[in-house]
């Protein structure tokens, strides 16, 4: 019998693993669920699909983008053959053929997003297969936390049930320790591995360039883009930025979710394949594109958080040469995005959803609910989250929606409802606020990004702007009162995690608030943090 690493060798070309890949793998093959947080390029699939060829049974993946479904199993068939598709865009024939190829054997993994895992025919069908692994690609997608939230994520626990509870492999590039503990949570994963690799990326040279107007935050657009030596990628706001910023560059496409999805799919093909280098926009592209030679990425307006920042320029020099990733900065862009952000919940959908569940006197289907309401798959998806969350609903075996005994009634529950929702703006908020302080930071904003997600970073990198400038030496906490990681409690904030040092403030991660940043004088004389850690 072939063993991991020769597998990893001689079918998928890998002369040595990296870092956390084999314990990974090692694990996958034991049956344990694991959790993998991983940067960029650090071969994320390969921990899957490696030990994938040494179970006996079909591999399901979840993954949020049909063109990325569609790359991962163009790459499969060209190293291992057997991978397919299950997605909304393919003609009834194509169903028909990868379900036989599944049926038959011939076929070890199946792609799909999941909104397909929603559909009682499908998942009944994948469990008749008796599924060995289930894989969630960009995982932080599980959490409400996560910067990229999408609700149908949500029901992928009670899917799993439904698979016959194979075990989970999460994978994700991005995530802080509040997102991978709902993760944990979400998919249900009994005593995982949880290996989380470092996050920092020092190929990509970072830098911020502040703009008094927008007619100057355009032309250093403009100008780095044209000073890029390579492939660039440059995220935007809105479509109409997408769309302008396009024509203004020689040879530029852009992407965003208003395009008819054959576009999309051929300006991805186009700058995956070499033959476009320039592709402008929105949040919607990129996410799992393997292109190793991205140049710069080039950011025409301030993210939404760090998260969304840190995922968007790992996109570049996943080749291991230099790039960079130069994001240009108005303050007054920042109440753009606020502005785009999620709303809080309303009341009356809420109560409308809980009430419409006990009418039934038993489960109702999520879809027969969907059609009673008139409200569109992600709006129910969004209230059925909230109200779960709260404890008026749950699923049955075959996930349909019930009322849990003890359950709130409908006005109470959507009143809970709502301030849960009202938290997660806060939080959303909060890591807006974050993505100020890092614009604005003089302090070597590498140890600033990667201070966010919890890692410390002894001395300044010397590969960001306010390194060559020469701030960045001067910012060095005198005091730490509390270790990094700790656990932590605030009298007003409740509980949360210490992220980050600077100067004379901390950064704490509270679990009902999100980000806050507190004067290190202020909270020693007046007391507003204690330690929770043993």
């Amino acid at each position: 019998m072939r063993d991991l690493l020769g597998v990893a060798r001689e079918d998928f070309g890998y002369e040595e693993l990296r870092p956390g890949q084999e314990e990974a793998m090692r694990a996958v093959l034991a049956g344990r669920d694991v959790l993998a947080v991983m940067p960029t390029g650090a071969g994320k699939s390969a921990v899957y699909q490696v030990p994938a060829l040494l179970l006996d049974g079909p591999v399901v993946v979840v993954s949020p983008l049909i063109a990325l479904q569609r790359d991962q199993v163009d790459a499969l068939l060209e190293d291992v053959g057997g991978a397919v598709m299950l997605n909304s865009a393919m003609p009834a024939a194509a169903w028909r053929e990868a379900r036989a190829q599944l049926r038959c054997g011939s076929a070890r993994f199946v792609f799909l997003a999941p909104e397909q895992l929603a559909r009682d025919e499908v998942v009944d069908e994948l469990a008749a297969l008796s599924p060995r692994l289930l894989v969630v690609d960009e995982a932080h997608c599980v959490s409400s936390w996560g910067h990229d939230f999408r609700p149908h994520y949500l029901r992928l626990g009670g899917a799993r049930a439904r698979l016959g509870d194979p075990p989970v492999v999460a994978l994700t590039a991005t995530a802080s320790p509040q997102v991978r503990a709902e993760v944990l949570e979400r998919l249900r994963m009994r005593d995982p591995l949880v290996l989380v690799e470092g996050f920092d990326r020092p190929e990509i040279d970072l830098r911020v360039v502040h703009c008094t107007d927008a007619g100057t935050q355009r032309a250093g657009v403009l100008r780095a883009v044209a000073e890029a030596g390579g492939p660039v990628l440059v995220y935007v706001a809105t479509r109409a930025d997408a769309e302008e910023i396009a024509a203004q560059v020689p040879g530029a496409d852009f992407y965003h979710a208003g395009r008819k999805r054959t576009d999309r799919d051929d300006v991805q093909r186009r700058f995956v394949d070499g033959h476009l280098d320039v592709v402008v926009a929105t949040t919607a592209f990129g996410m799992g594109i393997d292109k190793p030679d991205v140049r710069a990425v080039v950011h025409a307006t301030v993210p939404d958080s760090p998260d969304s920042y840190y995922q968007e320029i790992g996109r570049a020099a996943r080749d291991g040469r230099p790039a960079v990733a130069t994001l240009f900065y108005r303050p007054e862009d920042l109440g753009l995005r606020t502005f785009f952000s999620a709303g809080v919940a309303k009341e009356e959908p809420l109560r409308r959803t809980a009430a419409a569940v006990r009418a039934h006197d038993g489960p109702v289907p999520v879809t027969e609910l969907r059609r009673e309401l008139g409200l569109t798959s992600s709006r129910l998806a969004g209230a059925v989250n909230l109200l779960t969350g709260v404890g008026a609903l749950a699923e049955d075996p075959e996930g349909r929606l019930v009322v849990p005994p003890g359950a709130p009634g409908p006005a109470p529950a959507a009143a809970a409802a709502v301030e849960v929702s009202e938290r997660q703006r806060s939080v959303e908020r909060s890591r807006l606020e974050m993505m100020r302080s890092l614009c604005e930071t003089t302090a070597c904003r590498r140890q600033f990004l990667l201070g966010y997600f919890g890692e410390e970073v002894p001395r300044p990198c010397g590969n960001c702007d306010t390194c060559r400038a020469g701030t960045a030496q001067a910012h060095t906490a005198t005091v730490e009162p509390f270790p990094v990681g700790s656990a932590v409690e605030h009298g007003q904030w409740g509980a949360g995690q210490v992220m980050h040092y600077e100067d004379d403030r901390v950064t704490v991660l509270f679990e009902d608030v999100g980000y806050r940043t507190l004067a290190l004088e202020l909270m020693h004389d007046r007391d507003l943090l204690r330690s929770l850690s043993a």
